[in-house]
């Protein structure tokens, strides 16, 4: 197999199987952030993405797709529960999003999470050229960056940590602390999406290696057996959208008819408010549909005056905390439904499904307010497509505190989604909102958004990854 220059190491291939009725294989590719986020990197030539390809049990050789070498890491049914529903999104997910819910510590969890680690750093160090450069993706792979030194010390690594990486004093549960910093810190620049993540890392490092700390920059090794310290980068890399594909979509005359469409299937209301989720505890939707049911029952908003649309995508649904969650909203829903519905007109519209990214613009451009309202979120994308798509400088974003995005949007109507009363009189103050006042705000937004898109945030990146690469190989 011909070796890549970049190698992308994530939990997922960027690519969905599709077996059509005759059985036939093919392949398609997936919808989801981490992949869009990824695609002008992998655009280029000489690159190749290191992942499982969504089923158990399915191994298969490398393959091209659209130009990158694709390399799957087969996992089976038990290891799929174990390392990724059992340690990834039982233990480590709820442990860095402020225990929302109850971490599981298990040690047959922590078992699998290490051999699968160390199947995904096996694949890697086949796939990059000598000298290469390795970018490992997420939570579900931080012993990757160590294990992978191990293999290739000769390759540049990067890691990017796309949630929110806990205060020590959380941190400090997890049995498995000193494994899992160290194995990050076989990285030679570590990403957050804020730079309270990355001071949160330090923290850890700090407190459970005793490893010194300046800035930017952590003191990896002291020397030993002659082995040189080492130097890595640990700082915020803020991940952005390609905002002007969103710009492009809003512009299409097929999309804005949709918006104009879906006004009019609603009932042509006052205002439209939008949720647009996972089906997840840390996104605060039993919070939003909680504010939302209040305003209607004291009267401030009125069923034939507004209407919350919410999108929930499908998520994790083997997971007993999510299938409980899915209950919960749809309970709520059909509760304030019951109670507030007219013959022409619905309260809430929940849809608990995915939909096209032409879809989502449609919905964005007829959307008055976007509630973005999680209780920890490692940034939220949904609030800088809602701002780029919002082309006419129209529409409100409130925005949630406690979602990395808040840092950078900070024009948003900001909010404590734990405060229902904050909230409520903050979706009236978005409701009433003076045209003047949102294209003030809107335009600040969109500035932001624009300036600072997906490319920006790869490049940023790996030109630090790159400056540590040129500077190991003048020392050789």
């Amino acid at each position: 197999m011909s070796r890549a220059d970049l190698v992308v190491v994530a939990n997922r291939l960027p690519v969905d199987r599709v077996i059509t009725p005759d059985g036939e294989e093919s392949w398609r590719r997936s919808p989801g952030g981490l992949v869009t986020a990824l695609e002008p990197v992998m655009r280029k030539p000489d690159r190749a993405w290191v992942g499982w390809g969504g089923q158990p049990d399915l191994d298969l050789e490398p393959f091209d797709f659209d130009g990158s070498r694709l390399v799957p890491v087969p996992l089976s049914a038990a290891e799929i529960e174990s390392y990724y529903e059992g340690f990834a999104n039982g233990t480590i997910w709820p442990l860095y999003h402020d225990v929302i819910a109850t971490p599981v510590y298990r040690r047959s969890w922590w078992e699998s999470y290490v051999r699968v680690n160390r199947r995904f750093a096996e694949a890697a160090a086949g796939a990059v050229e000598p000298g290469g450069v390795v970018w490992v993706q997420d939570y579900q792979l931080q012993l990757v960056p160590k294990m992978l030194r191990e293999l290739r010390p000769d390759v540049t690594i990067g890691y990017f940590h796309h949630i929110p990486f806990p205060a020590y004093g959380l941190y400090s549960q997890l049995p498995w602390r000193r494994q899992v910093l160290e194995g990050l810190l076989g990285a030679d620049v570590i990403g957050f999406q804020r730079q309270a993540d990355a001071g949160n890392f330090q923290r850890s490092v700090r407190r459970v290696l005793h490893h010194t700390t300046r800035s930017n920059e952590i003191v990896v090794a002291s020397p030993q057996d002659g082995e040189e310290s080492r130097v890595a980068i640990a700082k915020a890399y803020p991940i952005s959208i390609d905002a002007q594909s969103y710009i492009d979509l809003a512009a299409d005359p097929k999309v804005r008819a949709r918006a104009v469409e879906i006004r009019e299937q609603l009932g042509n209301p006052k205002t439209i408010l939008l949720g647009v989720d996972r089906l997840d505890y840390t996104k605060g939707i039993r919070h939003r549909l909680k504010a939302f049911g209040e305003l209607l029952q004291d009267g401030r908003l009125s069923v034939g005056d507004a209407t919350l649309v919410q999108v929930a995508s499908p998520s994790r649904q083997r997971v007993d905390a999510y299938a409980e969650l899915r209950d919960e909203i749809e309970l709520t829903v059909g509760r304030i439904n019951g109670d507030y519905d007219t013959m022409h007109h619905t309260a809430i519209r929940y849809l608990h499904q995915g939909f096209p990214r032409e879809e989502m613009v449609a919905l964005y451009l007829a959307a008055d307010v976007m509630l973005v309202t999680a209780l920890r979120d490692g940034m939220n994308l949904v609030a800088k497509e809602y701002v780029a798509s919002r082309t006419d400088n129209s529409g409100v974003l409130l925005l949630s505190e406690f979602a990395g995005a808040a840092d950078e949007l900070t024009s948003a109507l900001l909010v404590n989604p734990h405060d229902i009363d904050g909230m409520k009189d903050l979706i009236m103050r978005a409701v009433d909102m003076s045209p003047g006042e949102q294209s003030r705000r809107m335009r600040a937004l969109r500035r932001r958004v624009l300036d600072h898109d997906v490319e920006d945030w790869s490049h940023d990146f790996l030109s630090d990854i790159h400056k540590i690469r040129t500077a190991r190989n003048e020392r050789r």
